[in-house]
C-alpha cells in the first residue's frame, strides 16, 4: 500500500497540472483578481451576481483597479411539464452571462477576455404560489453564485496564462 501511495505521489508531478493559486495572496493570479472592478449590473439577478463576484474577487485589494468587468445577464424561467389541464408543474430557470474583462490601465480600454457563463436549475411548481416564488428566488441565488464562480475561474485562468508568457 505504501508503494502505491509513493508511486501515485511521484506520478502526479509529471502530469502537467499546476496549482492555479500557487503563491497564495502574493501570486500573480491573486493580484489580477484583486485588481478587477465589477461594473454595475442591471436587475435583481445583476445585484446578486455583482455581490457574488465582489466576494470572490476581493475587489478592495487595490486602490486603482487595472481591469473592469462588464457583465450582461439573461435570466429566463420556462415552464416544462404540463398536467392535463395545461397547468405547469415544473420550471427551468436559466441564468446566462456574457462578460468582458477590460484592461483600463494606462488609459487604454482594450478587451482582454470576452466569454460567457451560465447554468440552469429545475423548480417544482406546487399549489402554493408563495412556495413556487420562494423556489424561483432560491434558484436565482444559487445560479448567481455558480455563474460568479465560473467567471472568476475563467479570469484566474486568463491571469495564469498571461503570467506564463
Amino acid at each position: 500500500m505504501k508503494r502505491l501511495a509513493i508511486l501515485l505521489a511521484l506520478g502526479t508531478g509529471a502530469c502537467g497540472l499546476h496549482p492555479l493559486y500557487s503563491g497564495g495572496t502574493n501570486s500573480p493570479v491573486a493580484a489580477t483578481l484583486a485588481g478587477v472592478e465589477v461594473a454595475p449590473i442591471e436587475g435583481k439577478a445583476g445585484w446578486l451576481v455583482s455581490n457574488a463576484l465582489k466576494d470572490r474577487l476581493e475587489a478592495a485589494g487595490q486602490d486603482t483597479p487595472r481591469y473592469r468587468l462588464q457583465v450582461k445577464l439573461d435570466d429566463q424561467i420556462i415552464g416544462l411539464a404540463l398536467r392535463r389541464d395545461n397547468a405547469v408543474t415544473r420550471e427551468r430557470r436559466t441564468l446566462r452571462a456574457r462578460y468582458q474583462l477590460i484592461d483600463v490601465s494606462a488609459g487604454k480600454d482594450s478587451v482582454v477576455l470576452d466569454a460567457t457563463a451560465g447554468s440552469d436549475a429545475g423548480i417544482d411548481v406546487v399549489s402554493s404560489e408563495y412556495a413556487t416564488i420562494a423556489g424561483e428566488n432560491t434558484a436565482l441565488e444559487n445560479l448567481s453564485k455558480i455563474v460568479a464562480d465560473q467567471i472568476v475561474t475563467r479570469i484566474a485562468i486568463y491571469a495564469r496564462a498571461k503570467d506564463a508568457r
